[in-house]
């Protein structure tokens, strides 16, 4: 086995990089010999990588990326998304966390070759996803915005506030596509992080409730931060370190989710 964690010579995209978790990786990817691709729409300052502004609910400039990008990706990490809270529309977080990962991920595949991989940000909340496999796969045969838009809006009640769907649509992708990718040597994981402290932090707290936050922080012992996050999406981007992981969502929650398993989460 060769060096674990080397990056010497690769090429890696991280999108949602101007702040939270995908800020924090791509920090640790800079200090690798890596060239690394950073893409968000907020503007980067202060950054070695390559950066590259781009809305991914606009499949448009999705398509424009993709081409702006290097003919040779190692490595894709998907950070960027949107939360749920009221300031924004369900319509616009599906349309980022998950179309606009899907034809992002589906665009740079075609570019990757063996030993290449892919990690997507999910999320606790997406614990559900298996109970909403049908819907999921129903609305992984879209293949247009403007469709999706229409399934959204027949299926409000299924869709909720966005967040937590998106999030279950981005698990199902990974296990479902992770079985694809491997014959061509490409693996394909999700890591779902427990409350962490981010600047859309709030927005979850109003989105899911305070209590339940609270909770979690509480059996958790503290709030993480985006520097824990980010060493595990390296880890399973590594060649080397995680060459035999393929279609798994790491749950990074400091026990949370293993108390939700065994009835042992209090919301009250």
């Amino acid at each position: 086995m060769g060096d674990l964690m080397n990056f010497a010579g690769k090429t890696v995209v991280v999108t949602g990089a101007a702040s939270g978790i995908g800020k924090a990786t791509l920090e640790m990817f800079v200090g690798t010999e890596a060239t690394v691709h950073a893409v968000d729409l907020a503007a980067m300052s202060e950054s070695t990588a390559v950066c590259h502004a781009a809305d991914l609910a606009r499949p448009a400039e999705v398509a424009d990326l993709v081409r702006a990008l290097p003919d040779k990706v190692d490595c894709l990490l998907n950070c960027a998304g949107l939360p749920n809270g009221g300031r924004f529309s369900p319509t616009q977080v599906m349309n980022v966390n998950w179309f606009g990962l899907r034809l992002l991920t589906e665009g740079l595949l075609a570019t990757m070759g063996a030993g290449s991989s892919v990690v997507h940000v999910a999320s606790t909340a997406a614990r559900g996803w298996v109970e909403r496999s049908e819907q999921i796969e129903q609305m992984a045969a879209i293949d247009t915005i403007g469709e999706l838009e229409d399934w959204i809006g027949a299926n409000a009640g299924i869709v909720g506030d966005g967040y937590s769907f998106s999030k279950e649509a981005v698990v199902h992708y990974t296990l479902s596509r992770s079985i694809e990718t491997i014959r061509n040597d490409i693996r394909m994981n999700a890591v779902s992080p427990g409350v962490t402290a981010t600047p859309i932090a709030d927005d979850f707290r109003a989105g899911v409730g305070a209590e339940v936050i609270d909770n979690a922080i509480q059996l958790s012992g503290r709030i993480a931060q985006p520097e824990e996050m980010a060493p595990a999406l390296l880890f399973l981007a590594d060649s080397q370190s995680s060459s035999y992981i393929n279609g798994v969502n790491l749950t990074i929650d400091r026990g949370v989710q293993a108390a939700r398993t065994l009835g042992r989460f209090q919301t009250s």
